[in-house]
């Protein structure tokens, strides 16, 4: 059954296509639902019908009709989880390799999302069509493959005020990757556009895409390969994994990138800091990755 919702995009969202902001606002829903939804007309910005690029500015009212009992991204499922802190607010997890952040059209189950909507709501019972009392808030991603920290909001406040912090970059990430190769250099920057190849239908280096920019910083050089730390000024999909193989270092476990084989992609985020939705402090964590053997 669907319903009619309204929401005044808020003081923070600058020229954030309607999509994405689609995405974070209601992620229990897939991506393909929701951009059907855009394109059956049922959404309208301003009384009118946007596409999926529409730029959204502060103050635009979105009215959308959703049914939002095909939402999976709550469905509690009792799965382990590292959780690294906890309070009131949020809790920082450190997810594993491997498992998806949330469902989508293939894969409704065993996600990140799945788990903490069973964990933060374990003393419920569940039953005829009840939903969880609180929803896990998703403020960033990691892919599939990359392993380490995660900061999840409880309410709808601390996800807006964590959400601004990364939206303007006031966060703190840093990775690990174990790559293919000796890196010559202890430091360096890789200034590399990323774009999307509409027929590999795969991102990588491109002349047209949008500006990328990673820091690096040698670990250890060891056994023909090397540790490095990576920062990511910019945030483009898959931008560490194509940033390494563009130098010729391509992380190790990234076949599709000319990676030699491992047991699982070495790409894992090892610091995490930003200020608290609530206290105001700044805060940071740190997650030491597993299966790097050089």
């Amino acid at each position: 059954m669907t319903q009619r919702i309204e929401i005044v995009v808020p003081t923070e969202i600058v020229r954030m296509r309607l999509d994405e902001f689609l995405f974070r606002h209601f992620g229990g829903l897939s991506k393909m639902y929701l951009r059907n939804v855009v394109r059956d007309e049922k959404c309208e910005v301003n009384g009118r019908n946007e596409n999926l690029g529409y730029k959204l500015r502060s103050g635009d009212l979105i009215e959308i009709e959703l049914d939002l009992t095909r939402e999976t991204a709550m469905q509690p499922q009792e799965m382990p989880l590292d959780i690294v802190y906890e309070d009131s607010d949020l809790l920082v997890v450190n997810k594993a390799a491997g498992m998806l952040v949330h469902p989508n059209n293939r894969d409704k189950n065993g996600t990140l999302l799945n788990a903490l909507s069973f964990y933060l709501n374990r003393e419920t019972t569940y039953g005829n069509g009840s939903e969880p009392a609180i929803r896990p808030g998703l403020v960033h991603r990691l892919d599939k493959d990359t392993s380490g920290l995660m900061v999840i909001s409880k309410n709808t406040n601390a996800q807006k005020k964590l959400m601004k912090s990364f939206s303007r970059k006031f966060v703190h990430k840093r990775y690990l990757a174990l790559v293919d190769g000796i890196v010559a250099q202890d430091v360096g920057v890789i200034d590399l556009a990323v774009g999307r190849f509409a027929e590999r239908k795969i991102w990588d280096v491109k002349e047209t895409g949008k500006p990328a920019e990673t820091r690096y910083e040698v670990l250890e050089r060891r056994s023909g390969r090397t540790l490095l730390k990576l920062e990511p000024v910019t945030g483009r999909t898959n931008q560490l994994r194509i940033h390494c193989a563009a130098i010729g270092h391509p992380i190790t476990g990234d076949i599709q990138r000319g990676g030699s084989e491992h047991e699982r992609l070495c790409l894992h985020a090892a610091e995490l800091g930003f200020r608290h939705p609530a206290t105001r402090e700044n805060v940071i964590f740190y997650s030491e990755p597993e299966g790097f053997a050089m």
